[in-house]
């Protein structure tokens, strides 16, 4: 019996697929002895260009688990007990099944998230499949739970065909309700019920920590207050007394995203906006859209100063913190140099088209790229309305989300027309012609083009 199809599209050629091939055919022959079976597939995108493109697939290899004719990503190892353990995880319900009032309690009690729970009259009830479904492509980013027990739907408060979001007892305060139902009816949809997880899965004043920055606080803008959050026994009276002067002032801004961290956990931030060294016991930033970060003046906190900060952002008076290198002096060569303090200036200038190159001085493909980016400057540098450029992305904030830089080099054409929108070089072919051929094929206004 097949139940759970799972594709892979490497190409021959790539180093990753070869290192995951024998550790791929060695968990596929593991996962069908299982009863039901779960099958592994691979497909050659080389050859099967029209498949790898319906499922939008762009770097090899990719992964992707197909579940009742839908597809997810796979977000899993790459070893043989790795994705035997993944697969065989996300081969079961992405809800498990609750029995008594007491194993809710245990879950919210010392819980870290929120917990989700769906009371039903059974597994034939048509709002239990849909939010089963629901759960389905979230399975990751959620802990679900569910309930036939009337015992449990007394406890919750809920009619059976009800979902909840269940918020830790340590995150319940005055300004908002310790849980959130919505009725799963006839006319609700699995996108409705997906919205209604993420809009009240994040209490007022969460906890961010690594572990759920991507999945929780992504959101911008994102009002941070930093200091020895911890929960223990011994140290949760301290934590929760910064936390409460914080709820005073998230409570009037709803628009906006409040948490606490932990100091030490997010040590490199506080480095780069400045407050490592500040001397106070609590400091305060917020993340702002485009990648822009705002340090609060280091100064002891209490709610007014807090809501000062927040209101002096709102009005838009606040400077954003840049990590930058010296602006150059002189900057005139084929390739201008960027830092933090002229990304804005220079690439986001709405009159000239810009190519950017973010490197790292330790990277070796950016030194063997060096001579044909060089190259590429010296044959352009007579376009007025194009700019070739260069930034060390170790000693400079990007200071855009747009401009996204995850490896080196990453390299991004910035149109004059379309600053926010960059285009990324993806190809393999970093020489001086293929750089060329790039740079004709998305420049708004080329001079040596229009004149051939």
């Amino acid at each position: 019996m097949l139940t759970l199809p799972f594709a892979a599209t490497p190409t021959c050629r790539c180093g990753h697929c070869k290192r995951l091939a024998p550790e791929y055919e060695k968990a596929a022959k593991a996962l069908s002895q299982r009863t039901p079976p779960i099958l592994l597939a691979k497909v050659d995108a080389t050859v099967e260009s029209e498949v790898a493109s319906r499922f939008g697939v762009t770097g090899y290899p990719t992964l992707k688990i197909f579940r009742k004719g839908k597809v997810f990503d796979y977000n899993g190892p790459r070893e043989q007990y790795g994705i035997v353990n993944y697969m065989s995880e996300q081969a079961g319900p992405p809800s498990k099944q609750i029995q008594s009032a007491k194993q809710v309690q245990e879950l919210i009690k010392d819980g870290d998230e929120a917990v989700i729970v769906g009371v039903f009259s059974g597994e034939q009830d048509a709002a239990y499949e849909t939010y089963i479904e629901a759960c389905n492509a979230l399975r990751e980013d959620f802990t679900f739970r569910h309930s036939f027990s009337p015992e449990v739907a007394k406890l919750l408060k809920v009619s059976l065909g009800q979902v909840v979001v269940l918020q830790p007892e340590k995150f319940h305060s005055k300004y908002e309700p310790a849980s959130q139902k919505l009725a799963i009816k006839d006319s609700t949809s699995v996108s409705d019920v997906q919205d209604f997880f993420k809009k009240y899965s994040v209490p007022l004043v969460g906890h961010r920590k690594p572990s759920n920055d991507a999945k929780r606080y992504a959101s911008r803008p994102l009002v941070v207050v930093y200091y020895g959050v911890d929960f223990s026994f011994d140290f949760r009276v301290a934590t929760q007394f910064w936390r409460s002067k914080v709820l005073d002032v998230a409570k009037d801004f709803p628009e906006y995203t409040f948490a606490i961290a932990d100091e030490e956990d997010y040590a490199e931030e506080l480095k780069s906006l400045g407050l490592s060294e500040s001397g106070e016991e609590v400091n305060v930033a917020i993340l702002a859209d485009g990648g822009k970060k705002f340090a609060m003046e280091p100064e002891e906190l209490d709610s007014e100063v807090l809501r000062d900060f927040v209101v002096a952002f709102k009005k838009g008076k606040l400077t954003p913190i840049i990590k930058s290198q010296s602006v150059p002096k002189n900057n005139k060569g084929p390739v201008k140099v960027v830092v933090g303090k002229t990304f804005d200036e220079i690439v986001m200038d709405t009159s000239k088209d810009v190519l950017i190159e973010f490197y790292a001085p330790w990277c070796g493909h950016c030194k063997k790229l060096e001579p044909d980016y060089l190259a590429l400057g010296k044959k352009y540098k007579s376009e007025k309305n194009l700019v070739i450029a260069k930034m060390d992305a170790t000693a400079n904030d990007v200071p855009n989300d747009n401009y996204k830089v995850e490896g080196f080099p990453t390299i991004y054409f910035a149109p004059s027309n379309n600053k926010q929108n960059p285009v990324k070089f993806e190809g393999g072919d970093r020489t001086l012609e293929g750089f060329s051929k790039f740079l004709e094929k998305h420049a708004t206004k080329l001079q040596q083009r229009d004149e051939l």
